[in-house]
């Protein structure tokens, strides 16, 4: 099985899209995180669905987890305030790692591997062009943790 067999269409977003419009296609469509691309097929991030939620949590009650429990339900309704005006590239972690990124030839296997070095819940496939060196390549798709793990435990 390789890559380009198991790559699904998957939902991206840009770098200067709205924050709050990026939680609220991971909230609609209930994903791991999203990938963020340069243009149509240049995968330059993963924005995962835990950073977005990690940032509409109060300073504060990170600082004492202990408030949480004092934050009554109209309060919490407003939380994704904090999303307002940001865009996506300024919710990025700072120390986030270079987006899994599989040829479409792979195999399984080897985005497994690629998948666990870089801890992403999910892998953009790319079709290089022929000559590798001239960079690019086309997004086929995205392969997510969950998927492949399906294929890898031998279900269709």
């Amino acid at each position: 099985m390789r890559a380009r067999d198991l790559a699904e269409p998957y939902p991206t977003v840009s770098l200067d899209d709205q924050a709050l419009d990026a939680a609220r296609l991971l909230a609609e469509h209930r994903l791991p995180g999203v990938l963020v691309v340069d243009g149509p097929d240049t995968p330059v991030a993963i924005l995962p669905s835990s950073q977005l939620v990690r940032l509409l949590v109060p300073g504060y009650v990170m600082e004492d987890p202990t408030l949480a429990a004092v934050i009554d339900e109209a309060h919490a309704d407003r939380l994704a305030a904090a999303l307002a005006g940001l865009r996506v590239r300024e919710c990025l972690p700072k120390d986030s790692p270079a987006p899994a990124v599989a040829d479409a030839e792979d195999t399984a296997v080897e985005i497994a591997a690629l998948m666990a070095r870089n801890r992403s819940p999910l892998a953009a496939v790319v079709e290089r062009p022929a000559d590798r060196h001239s960079g690019g390549g086309r997004l086929l798709g995205v392969i997510t943790a969950s998927h492949l793990l399906h294929r890898l435990l031998g279900n269709p």
